[in-house]
């Protein structure tokens, strides 16, 4: 899935929408994919001279990865990230690396949606965490 189909399920544009491609494997995980390339916004001051992507990047990105687990619930409704447990980082990212995001559905309870996801540089751990979702009616997110 290209940047041009995950939109169709996620709201995000750019600059956040934060993937180059996703897919399913062969195991029903949501697979996610980021190369840095260097120049993004996120690494502007982040830090001069040794730009490392913010760990709040890469849970969102992690979070984008999940998409395609919400693919076939998300018709007509707007996917809110809602909340992040458990969130570890183990080595900096940096640009020229590509980021792989494996994320599994762990349940759901009404409009809400958990699943867990690492990310990994060259097979070596970057993120871990769990993650929860809304699916909200669109047009109910702005309500107070």
């Amino acid at each position: 899935m290209n940047r041009d189909e995950i939109k169709a399920i996620l709201p995000h544009r750019e600059p956040m929408l934060l993937l180059d491609r996703a897919e399913l494997d062969a195991e029903g995980r949501a697979l996610g994919f980021y190369t840095v390339r260097g120049d993004e916004w996120f690494l502007q001051g982040h830090f001069p001279g040794n730009p490392i992507v913010p760990g709040v990047i890469q849970c969102e990105m992690m979070a984008q990865s999940c998409c395609l687990l919400l693919a076939d619930q998300v018709k007509g409704k707007l996917p809110l990230f809602t909340g992040l447990d458990k969130v570890r980082f183990k080595r900096p990212v940096v640009p020229g690396d590509t980021l792989e995001f494996v994320c599994s559905g762990t349940g759901g309870k009404g409009p809400f949606r958990f699943a867990e996801g690492t990310g990994s540089v060259g097979g070596k751990l970057c993120v871990k965490a769990s993650m929860s979702f809304a699916l909200v009616e669109k047009g109910e997110a702005d309500q107070p």
